[in-house]
């Protein structure tokens, strides 16, 4: 397959180039003494990741530990609901901790591991990646330290208290908004103190090179997996598949099993109360070119071009940027990005939870939505959809905003 004469046969040995650039975007934008622990990490997984012993324990881990692979679900009873079109779910709520998150935290905690560092630092928004990181940290013994904004610790309560619980220290960030853009910046500064003993596990495709890239193949194995389940369950390939945007993770991880495929990918961004400057985290609909968090993308930026406010629903997804990879395949048109509002995302919640007995998390919900006005649009065919995460997490804040639907 070829957009604007890119080769998808030979993607992933091109992109990004040696400097971590997919395009324009991506790089690394940081003071020398972070550039350097940048390097060492870039250094650490190159030689790692072609290591038969690496990658035969994280086999492992993945089937041992995480459970995986993750089942994909037909959706019978919704599909049937919304007409012929054939709606299929892969289920990375049933991955260890309920997320995709956990794919990429045991990599990094492995390599932090093979780099003899003690600690592992993150930030987190809706808490999945916290949980996650935390959890690898337990299994290979390091410590952990989560940074996490005041108002995402008390829309997500419970993901707060897994953290605990599994001995990680949870640091509240009051600045700013004291939202996900508020707990990357706190948790960059405390490891610019502690890089010689800790490795930063950033948790998405985002930040500065070698992350991007790193997140992106640990997360491969969702759509990897997903294709050949596919394949194995109808004996085709899905027409469209579809996945819930904000820094990428679970995105990149999904679309990269089919970007050399016919198939149409969909990236769904959260529109939030609407269009307006400060209502939303849509990046890629409404943003520009900017550099943030050490890597240029696209981003909302507000009158004086500094990150501007966002909102969204879903805590993991109120980012004023998305991962470069989204930025250089949304530019060249491989992957289309659009929109869905809050009141969408919160019926998709619901009816999924009733017709299917699935809880999706709000920020998979965005997904959902997408994926059921797609499935009225195009009349036949078949659509899958990354179901992210689960929806424990969501669902006091869910109901004490909207009850019950």
């Amino acid at each position: 397959m070829n957009f604007n004469n890119i080769d998808f046969d030979t993607y992933f040995k091109n992109y990004p180039d040696e400097n971590g650039f997919f395009g324009k975007y991506g790089g690394s934008y940081i003071s020398e003494d972070l550039q350097k622990a940048m390097e060492e990490i870039t250094e650490a997984y190159f030689t790692i990741c072609k290591s038969s012993k690496f990658i035969s324990e994280l086999r492992r881990i993945r089937k041992d530990f995480q459970g995986r692979p993750t089942p994909i679900s037909h959706l019978e009873r919704l599909s049937e609901k919304l007409g012929n079109v054939q709606l299929y779910v892969k289920r990375e709520d049933l991955n260890h901790t309920g997320a995709h998150k956990l794919n990429h935290c045991m990599g990094e905690a492995l390599l932090a591991k093979y780099m003899g560092k003690k600690k592992v630092i993150a930030e987190t928004g809706a808490g999945q990646h916290g949980v996650a990181l935390a959890t690898a940290a337990a299994y290979f013994g390091l410590e952990c330290d989560i940074y996490m904004g005041s108002v995402d610790i008390k829309k997500q309560a419970p993901n707060v208290a897994r953290m605990k619980i599994l001995g990680a220290n949870v640091v509240e960030v009051t600045h700013g908004l004291a939202t996900l853009k508020e707990a990357v910046d706190a948790a960059f500064a405390a490891y610019a103190k502690e890089y010689k003993d800790s490795i930063y596990c950033i948790g998405s495709v985002l930040g500065p090179h070698p992350f991007p890239m790193m997140v992106r193949d640990f997360q491969s194995v969702v759509g990897i997996e997903a294709r050949e389940q596919f394949l194995e369950m109808t004996g085709e390939l899905p027409d469209a598949i579809v996945a819930c945007v904000g820094g990428g993770s679970n995105a990149a991880g999904f679309f990269a099993g089919f970007l050399n495929d016919p198939v149409d990918i969909y990236g769904v961004e959260p529109l939030g109360r609407g269009p307006a400057l400060g209502d939303h985290a849509a990046s890629l609909k409404y943003g520009e070119e900017g550099i943030m968090h050490g890597f240029n993308s696209i981003m909302l930026k507000d009158e004086n071009g500094e990150p501007a406010p966002v909102y969204s629903v879903a805590s993991g997804l109120d980012y004023p940027s998305s991962g470069p990879e989204h930025a250089f395949l949304h530019d060249i048109g491989r992957v289309k990005y659009d929109v869905v509002d809050d009141d969408e995302t919160v019926d998709a919640f619901f009816t999924l939870s009733k017709l299917e007995g699935i809880i999706p998390a709000i920020e998979s919900s965005h997904a959902v939505a997408y994926g059921m006005k797609l499935a009225e649009k195009m009349g036949k065919g078949s659509i899958l959809i990354n179901l992210s995460g689960r929806g424990d997490k969501d669902m006091d804040y869910i109901i004490e905003k909207y009850g019950i639907r």
